[in-house]
């Protein structure tokens, strides 16, 4: 690709870019976003399909004899923190900045995996290559990427456009949300009558804190369990039969979610439930030819705490985009222009060399 080409594709993207910050999406409110990018899309001759919120398309010439990659980021954002000092649904450049709420989480990565995709397109490949715009990440809803994956052929490996800096995250911790209660029985706080819930729950609640689980990822490190929420109580003369308490557990990819669910369960007095199994940790080889590639460009692979739409995926994936994890879903959140110039130009060079 040459510096003019680059230079169009790069202009193109912030333009795309600055329409969707003024197109709010906040999760599960995305049908404008949506609409913004099918209209991009056709615009630029691509044939889009679409579900829900979702907006996807297939390069030309697909084969299905070939190993297909999919390049994937989202539309929704968070809703706005109160701290933001500029409108954040008003694209503001200044320098090289690109201010507006989801330029950095994960804007940057979707309308530069875009441009990749587009570019990769007329120059043919001996690989199927898919690009998806998915709804609903920051909630892991159902009307997200898990509604459009059945309806995709089938796929061997994924670039996540999450921002990493442009380093691979090659490992995700999975999340999992369990509900603790613990019971007592209610009595009159003046006299010795009933049975404490919040003394009960208080054994389950020092355990929860103290446990280290025995498998540490070299990635990811441990599991990580915290006790997030507590309730209790009606008034202050009356003794609780019930304690409720939440327990965010990030498992890495060593245990699968149910497995720390069982043994939670079974190192507790207190009744518990799991929200959900689905948001299992993620990893790819660090052998695997888009890692290799990545490592020859001087990129380091790492492992990411945080969740993404990895964690809905059974293939292979990556997490690679331009911007940083400490801007997302904070006030006067920006992604650079020369951070998205930079991706474009680095996702084509990987893919191509790679596959």
């Amino acid at each position: 690709m040459d510096n003019i080409q680059l230079n169009a594709l790069t202009d193109e993207a912030v333009g795309l870019l600055k329409w969707l910050i003024a197109t709010p999406s906040v999760s599960r409110d995305e049908k404008r976003a949506a609409d913004v990018m099918e209209e991009f899309m056709t615009e630029c001759g691509l044939e889009c399909r679409r579900e829900a919120n979702n907006v996807w398309c297939i390069a030309k010439g697909y084969d299905e004899k070939r190993p297909t990659l999919l390049l994937n980021a989202h539309i929704d954002t968070v809703k706005p923190v109160d701290s933001w000092t500029r409108n954040p649904f008003e694209p503001l450049i200044e320098g090289d900045r690109l201010y507006g709420l989801g330029s950095n989480d994960c804007g940057g990565g979707l309308v530069s995996l875009l441009q990749a995709f587009r570019y990769l397109e007329r120059c043919g490949s001996n690989y199927n290559l898919i690009y998806l715009a998915s709804a609903e990440e920051e909630v892991s809803g159902s009307n997200g990427i898990s509604r459009v994956l059945p309806l995709l052929p089938h796929i061997d490996v994924a670039i996540v456009g999450e921002p990493t800096a442009m380093q691979p995250a090659i490992a995700e911790k999975g999340l999992m949300v369990i509900d603790g209660t613990a019971h007592g029985r209610s009595g009159h706080a003046a006299r010795n009558e009933g049975v404490n819930a919040i003394y009960e729950a208080l054994d389950d609640l020092l355990w929860l804190r103290d446990y280290r689980f025995e498998r540490v990822s070299e990635l990811l490190g441990p599991v990580k369990m915290s006790v997030t929420v507590v309730n209790a109580g009606t008034q202050h003369n009356v003794v609780p039969d019930e304690c409720r308490f939440v327990i965010d557990v990030r498992t890495n990819e060593l245990y699968t979610n149910e497995e720390v669910f069982a043994f939670i369960r079974d190192h507790v007095k207190s009744e518990v439930k799991a929200r959900s199994f689905r948001l299992g940790s993620s990893r790819i080889s660090p052998d695997h030819p888009l890692v290799c590639r990545m490592k020859a460009m001087g990129m380091q692979p790492f492992g990411s705490p945080t969740l993404s739409d990895q964690a809905l995926m059974s293939f292979d994936s990556l997490k690679l985009g331009p911007g940083h994890s400490s801007r997302s879903h904070s006030a006067d959140e920006y992604i650079c222009i020369g951070e998205i110039k930079d991706a474009i130009s680095q996702y084509v060079e990987i893919i191509s060399k790679a596959l």
